[in-house]
Parts: C-alpha cells; structure tokens; sequence
C-alpha cells in the first residue's frame, strides 16, 4: 500500500488497491456503458463443431447481429423445408365439367338413344322413364293418388300467387299441400299482377285447369268461385276478407296452429303473398302433395303444349345438321326505373326472336 501525501494539509490517505486483471476469456463490450461482457470461446476442449456453435451464439447476442441474420435464418429454413416436403400435400384443384353438362353431351345422348329407340312398349314417354335403372336399383314414382272420399271441408283458402313463372307454380304447389294438411277447400290460385309485368294471365290461360281439378280431388277439394252464401258474408267483396301475412319458409305446424282456427271461425281467408311461404322441411304427407301437384295436376293448357311440341320438333329437326346443335335464348325482364323504355327494348327483341325462329 502507498501513502499519498496532501501538500495542503500535511496529512496522508491510503491509495485505493489496484484493479484486478481482466480475464482473458471475457472482454467488455466494446467500452459502452453497461454492456455485457460476451464469451468468444467454449471451456474446456471442445471440437469444431461446439467451437462453431459458440461463435454463432456469441454472435447472435450481439444486437446487430440479431437483425443482420433473423431474416437470412428464416429464408434459409424456408428454402430447407421446401426442399425436404414433397408438394404433392398441396391441394390440386381439378377441373371438372359443370353439373348436368356430361348428362346432356351428345356422346351420352348418342349411347342411349338405341335402347330408347328400342322400347316401343308405350308410346308415353314418361311412363318408360320408370323402367330405367339407377346403381341396380328401379325407379319408382312416389307419389300415389288418394282412392277415398274426402271428409268435410274446414273452410275455403284463397291464395295470390306472385313473381315469375317458376315462383307461381311453387306457390302453387305449397297452396296444395297447405289446403290438404288443413282439410281445406283451395280456390284456383289468382296470379299477382304486377304493374311491372303487366300480365293478365289467368291459371286457366297457363295451366290445364279441369285436368288439375280432376287429379287431386280425391286428396284436395279444388274449386274456381267461392260459393255465394260465403261471399254474402264478406259483402261479396274480397278485401273485406281476412288476409294472413305470412312469413316467407314458415313450417307447416303454423298453417295449422295460427290459420286453421281462423279458417274454422271465418270458413273463408285470404294469403296474399304466397311465393315460398311454406318449408321445404315438411312430413312426407306434405311433400306427397306438393309431387302430387307439380308433376301430375300441373299441365300447361293446349296453347302453350302445341307451341312447346313445335318448338322441339323443329329443334330436332333443324339442328340434326349442326351435330344436335342449337342456341337458346333466355328473355329476361328486370324490374328496373325505366321499365317503359326496357319493355319496348323486350317487346322488339322477342319480336326479332320469333321471326328468326319462324323462318329457321
């Protein structure tokens, strides 16, 4: 120890002791305050590769480093792993024709036209459809026509068929079926005339209406006029009768807890709106009905049959010279804000339509 003496005051104070040597495997880092001393080399005796690893670890202690080899780490083990998976785990995507294309191919239709040119045992077609079979099992038609009486009728429905073709006669259908699981009497369904379409149709002018009748009487009572002692209680006036508002896909178990006590107390009601105002999800009573309807009392009336049996036999016959080619044309009619300049726009297109197909 020194003795360091003060020329100021004559007295003397020790010397602080001197500073240990550093060792040698540490040193600091790099003179900054507060920094961490790093090690630069394993104990002991180490092979090459705990020498490597400790050279990259002392590396990525350091701050620069980390940023300097985080993304070089990440691209490398990226490239590894794509070079060590194999790609078919990636999802092919195929390209597959669309639905009902393949079935309506001329290379299909080819391969069976001789056997249906070969089964003349009925000259109605669609009583040979049955016998085709599908994965070894028979078709077979599921629905069958009522043999009994019907019991006494609830009352009488009334509904308003609205939208296009294809909504009237699911409404249609749903009118059916609700009338039969009400024990109902169904009036003729009215069509909606919409001040867009302006269409006067009446369900006689599209559909065979006697034919309808005649299918489904023994399962649903179907008349065209409400009898005048039920109008005598509305004034013979059908805004004075009540009229259900219906949620559109509402089940079948709500006609019979919510309109069937009215139908019982007025005996005659009203459902206008009627497009998809029944469920799909019905007991297989209800869908029995809705087939019933759709696929044997519904015919279209003679006008419309003769002009749709024209219309393919001239298709079939014309289009025999392009491979079983033919364009159709889908005419739409939006409702839009200038429906008077559209209508004009349709009425000339449907016009030029008709003569084209006219003189094809």
């Amino acid at each position: 120890m020194r003795i360091n003496r003060l020329p100021s005051s004559g007295h003397t104070t020790p010397s602080p002791p001197a500073s240990p040597r550093r060792s040698p495997r540490y040193r600091h880092g790099r003179g900054k305050p507060g920094g961490r001393f790093t090690p630069v080399g394993p104990p002991g005796r180490a092979n090459l590769a705990h020498r490597l690893a400790w050279l990259f670890l002392s590396v990525l202690l350091r701050r620069q480093g980390i940023f300097l080899f985080a993304p070089l780490i990440y691209i490398s083990g990226m490239l590894l792993y794509m070079g060590t998976v194999s790609f078919d785990v990636v999802p092919v995507i195929k390209h597959r024709p669309a639905p009902g294309s393949v079935y309506r191919s001329p290379q299909v239709y080819a391969k069976l036209k001789p056997e249906m040119d070969a089964d003349n045992s009925s000259s109605d077609a669609i009583s040979t459809i049955w016998k085709a079979s599908h994965k070894g099992v028979e078709w077979k038609p599921c629905v069958k026509r009522s043999s009994g009486e019907l019991p006494e009728s609830n009352g009488y429905i009334s509904v308003e068929a609205n939208g296009g073709l294809n909504q009237q006669r699911i409404s249609i259908c749903n009118a059916v079926a609700v009338a039969g699981y009400l024990n109902a009497t169904l009036v003729i369904p009215n069509f909606h005339y919409h001040s867009i379409w302006r269409d006067p149709s009446k369900f006689r002018d599209i559909y065979d209406e006697d034919y309808f009748t005649s299918v489904l009487q023994n399962d649903v009572r179907v008349v065209n006029k409400i009898p005048e002692y039920i109008m005598e209680r509305f004034d013979h006036n059908m805004s004075n009768v009540y009229n259900f508002r219906v949620k559109a896909w509402s089940p079948i178990q709500f006609y019979k807890d919510e309109v069937l006590p009215k139908l019982l107390e007025e005996r005659l009601i009203r459902i206008s709106p009627f497009a998809n105002r029944l469920s799909f999800d019905a007991p297989p009573a209800v869908q029995r009905l809705r087939c019933l309807a759709n696929y044997e009392a519904l015919t279209f009336s003679s006008p419309i049959l003769t002009m749709g049996e024209t219309l393919v036999a001239r298709m079939k016959e014309r289009s025999a010279n392009h491979g079983g080619k033919y364009i159709s044309v889908h005419l739409r009619f939006e409702e839009v804000s200038f429906h008077s300049a559209i209508s004009v726009v349709a009425e000339l297109l449907f016009i030029v339509i008709t003569k084209l197909i006219i003189s094809i």
